[in-house]
């Protein structure tokens, strides 16, 4: 079967893009906007509506494949691919993509989707973006020209064996913490909340006192809502490196709080991601482990997560092979194509490192959808609901896919 057609449409991401840089500079909130000049390149503000681009690959049997292309909130930074506007790479896709594409025999997707990941254009790779919406059509148009589910089209080709159950769903709560936690403590999800930890003086303390704070308090209120005695969610927060600026770059005294967050976890498990942000990929991944080392070697009950400057599959393996945490955040948009995604779980899982098949906010249904499928043929620890802040939604749209290809799958057995 052919691809006969590409077609892009414009489209809208399930949050936002916001300067991280700006925002640890203090750059202040104001209501859904944030005041102040933003700092990293291609910024009109600190925080800007969210874009994506809905990549269509017409079949010559009339059926249509999609995927959409979109990228992390916190575009630029930490080593990332800059800002993504649809306006800009509409045109891109159209003059330098869609000939490659358009008359294509559809093989398989790890030869196709090689193709994309290594195509270049003025001698640079495809923005990450585009790689990761493109990618997502084509795995969709090799499940559609097979008549097989997507993840069955990633277990045949990876030699994997597709899950028989959900995979724990990691929910965020963007700045409504409090609220937020409550509706993933109702509706039973089992890791939380993120908790958006993105600022010393007003959500991690001085001296890490109001994060110690915030975790004792979901502790309480997870005893007190839960919805079965039975229900032990893992706690997961996103620092962003503010427990190193705020008690200082020193593994000893870093581990010493974490030993205080454990205790105030107490008895749920405690994963903490991103304790510090070394503005470099090498020295992020030193860093990281020697405090998970020195985690280890106390007896500390608190799992480190890697997440800055560990964006690409070629970081993820250096950080996996040295142990540089406990668990590593796979962030979907930021490896590419979605093939990276699948080698990337897997060889965390190879390397007995924690697969968390993540993602951001600010990504689309759609993306979200076929993450679903990569997560259910590969089995990482944990997979992001997502898009969005506001729980209900992500945690709907990650959960009803599951559960659908749960019902699918089951019917065919």
């Amino acid at each position: 079967m052919k691809i006969v057609d590409v077609i892009c449409a414009p489209g809208r991401t399930g949050f936002f893009f916001d300067d991280q840089r700006a925002i640890k500079k203090g750059a202040e909130p104001d209501g859904a906007a944030y005041r102040g000049t933003p700092i990293t390149d291609g910024f009109n503000s600190v925080r800007q509506a969210g874009e994506s681009i809905s990549v269509m690959l017409i079949l010559e049997d009339g059926q249509i494949a999609w995927g959409d292309c979109a990228a992390v909130q916190y575009s630029g930074a930490g080593g990332r691919d800059p800002l993504f506007l649809a306006d800009s790479f509409i045109s891109f896709i159209d003059e330098h993509i869609k000939p490659t594409l358009a008359g294509r025999e559809i093989t398989t997707f790890k030869e196709m989707s090689i193709e994309l990941e290594s195509m270049k254009v003025d001698g640079k790779l495809l923005h990450t973006a585009i790689r990761y919406g493109i990618s997502q059509a084509i795995l969709d148009a090799v499940a559609k020209s097979q008549h097989k589910l997507m993840c069955e089209v990633i277990s045949e080709e990876y030699n994997t064996t597709i899950s028989d159950d959900m995979i724990p769903i990691f929910t965020q709560s963007g700045d409504s913490r409090y609220e937020n936690s409550d509706k993933m403590i109702i509706k039973g999800a089992e890791v939380l909340p993120h908790g958006l930890i993105n600022h010393v003086e007003t959500k991690l303390g001085k001296n890490g006192e109001l994060l110690e704070e915030y975790i004792g308090w979901l502790r309480d209120r997870i005893i007190e809502l839960r919805p079965s005695p039975d229900y032990s969610p893992a706690l997961h927060l996103d620092v962003y490196g503010n427990i190193a600026i705020a008690l200082g770059f020193d593994a000893s005294i870093m581990a010493d709080y974490l030993a205080k967050l454990e205790k105030a976890a107490h008895p749920f498990k405690l994963r903490i991601e991103g304790p510090m942000d070394m503005e470099e990929r090498e020295k992020q991944m030193i860093a990281l482990q020697e405090l998970t080392k020195l985690v280890d070697e106390r007896g500390i009950n608190v799992e480190i997560v890697a997440d800055e400057w560990c964006n690409t599959l070629e970081d993820i393996k250096y950080f996996a092979d040295n142990k540089a945490g406990h668990m590593v955040q796979i962030k979907t948009p930021d490896l590419g194509g979605i093939g990276n995604t699948v080698e990337a779980v897997l060889y965390c899982k190879e390397r007995g490192i924690g697969a968390y098949q993540g993602g951001t906010c600010n990504e689309t249904d759609r993306s979200a959808q076929v993450c679903v499928h990569l997560a259910m043929a590969t089995k990482p620890d944990q997979i992001l609901a997502k898009p969005g802040m506001g729980v209900d939604e992500g945690y709907m749209v990650v959960f009803n896919e599951m559960q659908r290809i749960l019902a699918l799958r089951n019917r065919m057995k």
